[in-house]
């Protein structure tokens, strides 16, 4: 679901991806449900190709957004102004955050947006499953019959 909900620089707020246009793509805002153009010029990031620092690797942010709403029971939450607020909150989300490379604004960035996806009826925050190919479907029924015999 993440893939076609969309940040946009310049622009407040979350929006959803309706269409493609010639060198442009038409977005609608979460929160209005207003339709505008996002040009090739404005910078587009895919929330399902955002990723959180840990101190061992990379946490994709489907994964932290489903622990802030687990451990707010899918309420919207009140987002923390105090910098030691942020942390202490998102260390009891995601206890090894690399406290070098996430600041509290990409703290508050996050929650800001949890709260618009529960906003927006959107609390599925699990990627969609690749539709398998009959290609890779016909390989995995070959493979499980070769071990059956």
């Amino acid at each position: 679901m993440l893939k076609t909900i969309l940040s946009i620089s310049g622009k407040p707020g979350l929006f959803r991806l309706v269409s493609h246009g010639k060198n442009m793509l038409i977005v609608e805002s979460l929160t209005d449900k207003k339709r505008v153009p996002a040009y090739a010029k404005d910078k587009v990031i895919s929330l399902g190709d955002i990723a959180i620092y840990t101190n061992e690797t990379e946490v994709p942010l489907h994964e932290v957004l489903t622990s802030v709403k687990n451990k707010e029971n899918g309420a919207k939450i009140t987002v923390p102004s105090n910098t030691n607020e942020l942390r202490t909150y998102f260390a009891e989300v995601l206890p090894d955050f690399d406290r070098e490379r996430v600041y509290p604004s990409d703290i508050k960035k996050l929650l800001t947006w949890y709260n618009i996806l529960i906003g927006a009826d959107i609390t599925d925050f699990t990627p969609e499953e690749e539709p398998a190919t009959e290609e890779t479907t016909a390989e995995t029924e070959t493979n499980a019959e070769e071990k059956t015999e």
